[in-house]
């Protein structure tokens, strides 16, 4: 952001000639620079939610052929040492390559849009955390050109990561791929905080705002709190590995454990920091087609934040087998059980939302009814292993498999999908095909519960995780075969949804402004919205704004035609944090390559650093600082006004 000035901007409405100037004024670039040095937080929260994508079908593709390996007895399609590097990259995929970005991926695309606002607080900044979020992520994948992707699973526990044990590259892809997402996360979790507390509509006050930005900024703090814990465990085994530190290592007076309490700490509540979006999606999506506002807002908010902090709490849930003491156990085991109190509450607010409503049966609607029953499977599954004597039988069978897999594809991913079909009109100004929706989702259901329900059965049958194969009289093969059907249908249900994007990218029906008859702000513009949001800023006196007049809510004083005018130049206005009062107004920057060239020195530094060029590291290094210096250096055409014409 520029210098602030305080300026409070007058009444006014949206005219051609209004438009037509802010459009020149906040449209992207043509060309390849436009491209790079885009600052759209559309833009790029389409690339992230695309990115997440492609990297969910990498992580699928690794997961059939492990189920090809599983289906029978004594299979030998892949070596195990490549079974490890398959299982360890879908993890690693699945968590913390697809999980939160997919979410920020649609918080990016719509909180300005949610909040009345044109732009995030931190436009570059913002870009800067999809091109590193990119960047690492194809740090980690290009681990399979030379055969040594990771190969010690997601959690990558010490000593067995440390170089004694597993000498090859492996294990430096991911330290310093994770070290390098880290920031990603970091910094796109600040620019949601700041948003949030400062770049909302006047009148938006915290009573007022919609339940998925709750979720999302609540994570937001939860990454700022859990992600520097993750980065110095994976710069202390970095350390460990190239320099002969013994952080890790018993023989030099290290500790093991120390590993996974700092992994955990932050790995617990990454669980939640990777749901409490999708369940703000489906506190935001629910009320829309039961044409009823959310039942219990209040209590649905605080349930959101209260869920974060507990999950601070419960980090030795992980670590109940590793030999502490069982008192300190229970203190961990009883936080594992109050937690799920601010979860039920969620769960009871929307079955009393359907119950109480008038129901418009949709794709979108299905996927997040289906959430809510793969809500409480997942839920009630963790819950078992919250009991001390249960996890110490369950703990590393399948049944922990089959839980996460209820967590992350039955809460999050259908979350994903309800939000997808809901949203596609606004991002693309086309309807998703809704009868070929509707089979996807019976298909992508089928499929899942086919094959991760008997993964219960198969751990409570003994069957360990992360084996390769397993022998032909255990009594396992039928319930693997299940799995490994459910799957490939699981499977073919995604790619009919790939194929209804496409059709419907070019074919779908139009879909005007608001074709849910939504009552949040980014149905009041077009579809898909303008480069600047809203022409006049709208007033908020209401949490509906576009049902006031239906729920006698605000008594109609929300202004959405007549709002306030700010065209002075690329400009965005700032709110106070509680009551959301115009306070200040700021100039915003224009696009900026700067954030690209320095994720593009940062690349080059890890990769230095992964092949020990030491000097080549430190050159990087000081090319980052160069870039950072242009990046951050005063400008006097920032947010500078442009004529029409002349984009």
């Amino acid at each position: 952001m520029a210098e602030p000035h305080q300026k409070i901007p007058q009444a006014g409405v949206a005219t051609p000639e209004l438009e037509a100037r802010l459009r020149a004024i906040w449209e992207t670039e043509s060309g390849l620079m436009g491209w790079i040095g885009t600052v759209d937080h559309k833009e790029i929260g389409i690339r992230y939610i695309v990115t997440a994508f492609a990297f969910l079908i990498a992580g699928g593709i690794e997961a059939l052929i492990m189920r090809i390996q599983l289906a029978g007895p004594e299979q030998s399609v892949v070596t195990p040492e490549q079974y490890d590097q398959l299982f360890s990259m879908h993890g690693i995929t699945m968590i913390f390559l697809y999980a939160l970005p997919i979410l920020s991926g649609f918080s990016n695309y719509l909180f300005p849009l949610l909040f009345g606002s044109r732009d995030m607080a931190f436009p570059r900044l913002n870009a800067f955390s999809y091109w590193v979020y990119l960047a690492s992520g194809l740090f980690m994948y290009s681990s399979f050109l030379i055969g040594a992707a990771p190969n010690d699973g997601w959690f990558n526990y010490a000593p067995y990561s440390l170089k004694d044990f597993n000498p090859g590259p492996n294990m430096d892809f991911y330290a310093l791929g994770m070290i390098f997402l880290g920031i990603s996360t970091t910094v796109g979790a600040a620019n949601f905080v700041v948003t949030f507390l400062r770049c909302r509509a006047p009148g938006m006050s915290i009573n007022r705002i919609p339940i998925m930005v709750w979720g999302t900024t609540t994570i937001s703090m939860g990454i700022l709190l859990s992600v520097p814990a993750v980065s110095l465990a994976f710069f202390l085994l970095w350390m460990d590995r190239q320099f002969g530190t013994h952080f890790y290592e018993t023989g030099g007076g290290g500790e093991p454990l120390l590993w996974q309490h700092l992994f955990w700490i932050f790995a617990h509540p990454w669980v939640y920091i990777i749901v409490l979006p999708a369940m703000g999606m489906a506190s935001d999506v629910l009320p829309v087609f039961c044409r009823r506002p959310l039942v219990a807002y209040t209590l649905v908010v605080l349930g959101t934040i209260s869920t974060m902090a507990l999950g601070f709490g419960v980090w030795v849930h992980h670590m109940f087998t590793t030999g502490i003491p069982y008192l300190s156990m229970s203190f961990f085991s009883g936080a594992s059980f109050i937690i799920t109190i601010p979860s039920a509450i969620a769960v009871f607010a929307w079955i009393a939302t359907i119950w109480t409503g008038r129901i418009v049966v949709s794709a979108a609607f299905l996927y997040f009814a289906a959430f809510i029953a793969m809500f409480v499977i997942g839920g009630v599954s963790g819950v078992m292993t919250a009991s001390v004597p249960a996890d110490l039988q369950l703990h590393d069978t399948y049944f922990v498999v089959a839980h996460i897999h209820y967590v992350l594809i039955g809460i999050n991913l259908f979350g994903v999908l309800g939000g997808l079909h809901f949203w596609f009109p606004k991002m693309s100004g086309r309807m998703l095909g809704e009868r070929l929706g509707r089979w996807t989702f019976w298909t992508i259901f089928a499929g899942f519960n086919l094959g991760f329900l008997p993964m219960h059965w198969t751990g409570l049958l003994g069957m360990p995780r992360r084996i390769y194969t397993y022998p032909q009289d255990i009594g396992w093969s039928a319930m693997n075969m299940l799995t490994t059907v459910g799957s490939f249908i699981f499977a073919v249900g995604f790619a009919m949804l790939l194929v209804n994007v496409l059709v419907s990218l070019r074919r779908g029906a139009p879909a005007g402004a608001n074709p849910w008859d939504a009552p949040t702000l980014e149905w009041a513009v077009s579809s898909p919205p303008p480069p600047y949001n809203f022409a006049v800023l709208p007033v908020i006196a209401s949490r509906h704004p576009l049902w006031e007049s239906r729920l006698d809510e605000g008594r109609g004083d929300s202004s959405l035609e007549r709002g306030l005018l700010l065209d002075d130049g690329k400009e965005m206005l700032v709110t106070t944090p509680i009551d959301a009062q115009p306070d200040l107004i700021v100039k915003m920057p224009g696009d900026d390559p700067w954030p690209f060239l320095v994720t593009l020195a940062m690349t080059l530094g890890f990769a230095a650093l992964l092949l020990h060029w030491w000097w080549v590291a430190a050159g990087a290094g000081l090319a980052i600082l160069v870039g950072l210096l242009a990046w951050l250096w005063p400008r006097a055409d920032l947010g500078q006004k442009r004529e029409p014409g002349h984009a």
